[in-house]
């Protein structure tokens, strides 16, 4: 059976990467963007299988707008994917309120925005897929992207809740947790905070760490339709090698910490 998208962010990158791949099989599509001219190539190829629209996620009457329009189209929705968001570059001390704002905006807002526009869809169908883009930055902080990492997490408590909420109604809900892949997030759609030279040592051997980290093409839309296919989908899962890696040591470090200061923490009280 053929699958009704709703895809945020489908201009470039990843967003792209997963659009093409689910109309290239025979499912349809809409296809958001900032701006649509983005999209043309799309529509030229995939003819009236795929839907562009305009969508700034961090407009909430839009969204709303934007996936009645695709509901109205196609007559239902089966996979809805939150992948519109971008880098925010710099150390805590360096970024702005506003640059703060702007990225919870659109990495968490833009994402409840939708979620909520397409809940009761889903609800009323009884079934349904939501599947949020977050980071390996969504369970693992790195310096120079704390509001970043804090978006992400945000997602993910949020969408950990959610998961339980709409069980009952048969929505399945996965987060997705890529590691380094060879898209635009951190060139041309990426923010950067205006540097403190105190910081310069620790922005380098970040770099030095990283550099070659997103070589490549993406590479994860097989991925991604393994796991909207799968008729129990995960919770959450990591899109590439590094990170299946990284997180082994991360959790096991972290589980070490709280066994080291486990008296402590039972000598704190609170709780049976």
């Amino acid at each position: 059976m053929s699958k009704i998208w709703f895809l945020t962010g489908a201009s470039r990158g990843l967003g792209r990467a997963f659009t093409e791949a689910a109309l290239s099989r025979g499912d349809r599509v809409a296809a958001t963007a900032r701006n649509t001219d983005t999209l043309t190539g799309l529509a030229e190829t995939y003819g009236d299988a795929v839907l562009p629209l305009a969508l700034d996620v961090t407009d909430r009457a839009a969204v709303q707008a934007a996936v009645t329009t695709a509901h109205e189209r196609f007559g239902r929705l089966d996979v809805v994917v939150n992948n519109a968001g971008y880098g925010l570059f710099g150390m805590v001390e360096e970024v702005t309120e506003e640059q703060a704002r702007q990225q919870m905006d659109t990495n968490f807002f833009g994402a409840l925005n939708v979620t909520q526009a397409a809940l009761p869809l889903l609800r009323a169908q009884g079934g349904g897929h939501i599947v949020q883009i977050s980071s390996l930055g969504g369970i693992v902080a790195f310096p120079s992207l704390g509001i970043y990492n804090a978006s992400k997490w945000a997602l993910e408590g949020m969408t950990e809740s959610l998961a339980q909420e709409v069980a009952p109604f048969g929505v399945k809900v996965t987060l997705v947790e890529p590691g380094g892949f060879g898209t635009d997030w951190g060139g041309s759609s990426a923010t950067y905070a205006e540097p403190i030279a105190a910081y310069q040592p620790a922005r380098d051997a970040l770099a030095a760490v990283s550099e070659g980290a997103t070589s490549g093409d993406p590479k994860a839309a097989a991925a991604l339709l393994k796991v909207v296919d799968a008729e129990e989908p995960p919770l959450r899962i990591l899109f590439g090698a590094m990170p299946v890696d990284f997180v082994k040591g991360l959790y096991a470090q972290r589980l070490q910490t709280w066994a080291d200061w486990e008296q402590v923490s039972i000598a704190a009280g609170g709780g049976a």
